[in-house]
């Protein structure tokens, strides 16, 4: 009998400096949608008052902490030491993928080091993380949608939380992805939007916009016109007003 595919396995290397423990259920609850994180380390200096929220939770949920003392002022001991286990743990050839949860541009190199090798890197920081790191990863989470109550489901942040970014922030981005696919009717099917959104920005998240998911994003836009046909995917494409006012 043949087995189940097994989870990627995942190394989950968090910097408490840059980081907050307010996150936690959320980023574990984002890791599992990826695969299984088999390693979960975080780096800091946990003897003082700034990582005592991290502290309370590494139990619940398994992550071995990485003791860095703050031998000198302006040197950060714990962003070596969180590369150096990387590439230890990169070139054990173990993992399918790494999640590095900062929002630190020195990390920056790491990330395109662990593509270089063919393997996957997910960020996970704020929306302040420069771009040169969000951009070096696969994909890029900001971590303020993972806090609780940030955005349920079937249901505009606007309810809850007052969301990131405007929906029509999302449209021109949209719009370049249909643009590139040059169908002969314009229509394309919503799996392929989202993917290359992901391919183009790898910080795309409908959640920054207020919706958990992609085609209610579009829908508030009020740009595109989607369609679903009986046992067909859906498919969007850019409204056809002008096209309409031509023809009358």
């Amino acid at each position: 009998m043949p087995s189940e595919p097994r989870s990627p396995r995942l190394a989950v290397l968090i910097d408490a400096d840059n980081t907050s423990a307010k996150i936690v259920d959320g980023l574990f609850e984002e890791v599992a949608n990826i695969g299984e994180a088999s390693v979960r380390r975080i780096y800091g200096d946990f003897s003082g008052t700034r990582s005592k929220a991290w502290a309370d939770v590494l139990a619940k949920y398994a992550i071995i902490p990485q003791q860095q003392f703050a031998y000198t002022t302006g040197k950060n001991a714990s962003d070596i030491t969180l590369v150096i286990d990387a590439m230890d743990l990169l070139h054990s050839g173990r993992f399918d993928g790494f999640c590095l949860v900062s929002s630190d541009s020195d990390f920056t190199r790491l990330a395109a080091r662990i593509r270089e090798q063919g393997i996957d890197v997910f960020g996970f920081g704020e929306q302040k993380t420069p771009e040169s790191f969000r951009q070096a990863c696969r994909r890029f989470i900001y971590t303020e949608n993972l806090v609780p109550g940030a955005v349920k489901e079937g249901q505009s942040a606007a309810s809850a939380t007052q969301p990131l970014q405007p929906a029509s922030a999302a449209v021109p981005l949209i719009k370049k992805v249909l643009a590139q696919e040059e169908t002969e009717d314009g229509w394309v099917n919503l799996s392929t939007v989202g993917k290359q959104l992901l391919n183009l920005a790898p910080d795309f998240d409908p959640r920054t916009f207020g919706f958990r998911k992609l085609s209610d994003l579009i829908r508030k836009t009020n740009q595109f016109e989607i369609q679903q046909a009986e046992g067909r995917p859906v498919s969007i494409r850019i409204k056809q007003r002008g096209r309409r006012m031509a023809a009358s």
